[in-house]
């Protein structure tokens, strides 16, 4: 089967620019990575309304709280282990305090191979999904970003959205009309299995889908749109119906979405076996992104491994 690729944190800047047209609050926040997270567009067509504060993520992040108390909606734009790790202090007291500051976390995981550990953001979703009143948010494709971004702004809170710069499949071929909180059904051919993947790890977890799938597997394809608050039950309803679930993730398979569905699997005594595709409690190294990746388990041909052991 062949599909579509495009990175989506190629679409961050158009997109911002589109709402920020009809909704003079939105701001920017940058911290010396505009070009590289694509908001140098929005700089452009709106410099009044972009702040650059360099290399100081702590402070960004700062600003970005003061501009949303001001009644400002900001958005604060950088790699996801800057806009998550290395702000943890700030984005903790930010959402103790429900401040309205909108986070887009672009090269998680492993996306930005070449710059190697120091930039792989493995940890992000195990260190927000542990912050009270943080909506986190987990888009496939470019469509599912632009749906996202316009339910953050309608969110009044913290909200932190992942964003692949990876190449990743066009699943929604046309804008959506809204962002739904529930877990969306790819595929369903059948109750086998289900492979369950959080939006920036889509190529790997279809990739692993329809080489099952030509095997004679009838699965279900699954992607955990939002992260929290997630609505289990609609989750809890499908995993009763197949034989064993297997997780797919650009991220550590600790605190992310490995845990997350075993924790459920705990919560609701489900009778399933639990498989899981990421990071094994590592840091990771530098190279070619596909590389990367493929050496440290994330791929399709791993998925279907990890699926038949």
């Amino acid at each position: 089967m062949n599909y579509e690729t495009v990175s989506p944190r190629d679409y961050i800047g158009k997109i911002l620019i589109d709402i920020a047209t009809n909704n003079d609050k939105i701001v920017v926040i940058d911290s010396d990575l505009s070009s590289s997270v694509t908001t140098n567009k929005f700089q452009e067509k709106f410099p009044e309304r972009f702040f650059e504060i360099g290399i100081a993520e702590q402070n960004s992040l700062g600003i970005t709280s003061g501009l949303s108390l001001e009644g400002l909606i900001p958005f604060y734009v950088n790699f996801s282990i800057f806009c998550t790790g290395t702000v943890w202090t700030q984005l903790r007291q930010a959402c103790y305090a429900k401040l309205n500051i909108k986070i887009i976390g672009t090269h998680p995981g492993m996306d930005d191979g070449p710059d190697g550990a120091t930039h792989h953001a493995l940890e992000d979703l195990a260190l927000t999904r542990a912050l009270p009143n943080l909506t986190i948010l987990n888009p496939i494709d470019v469509n599912d970003l632009e749906a996202a971004i316009k339910k953050a702004i309608e969110i009044n809170g913290p909200v932190y959205i992942r964003c692949a710069r990876d190449i990743v499949p066009v699943i929604h071929n046309t804008p959506l009309k809204d962002y739904s909180s529930e877990s969306e059904v790819i595929y369903d051919d059948g109750n086998d299995g289900a492979i369950i993947f959080e939006g920036t790890a889509c190529k790997q977890a279809l990739d692993g889908y329809l080489l099952l799938k030509d095997l004679g597997f009838k699965n279900k394809l699954i992607s955990i749109k939002q992260i929290k608050p997630l609505n289990k039950e609609y989750l809890v309803n499908i995993l009763k119906k197949v034989k064993k679930v297997v997780t797919v993730e650009n991220h550590t398979i600790y605190g992310g979405l490995a845990t997350i569905i075993s924790e459920i699997i705990a919560e609701y005594n489900l009778n399933i076996k639990l498989k899981k595709v990421g990071v094994n409690d590592t840091f990771t190294e530098s190279g070619k992104t596909i590389e990367v990746k493929e050496k440290y388990g994330l791929s399709g041909e791993n998925v279907k491994n990890i699926y038949l052991k």
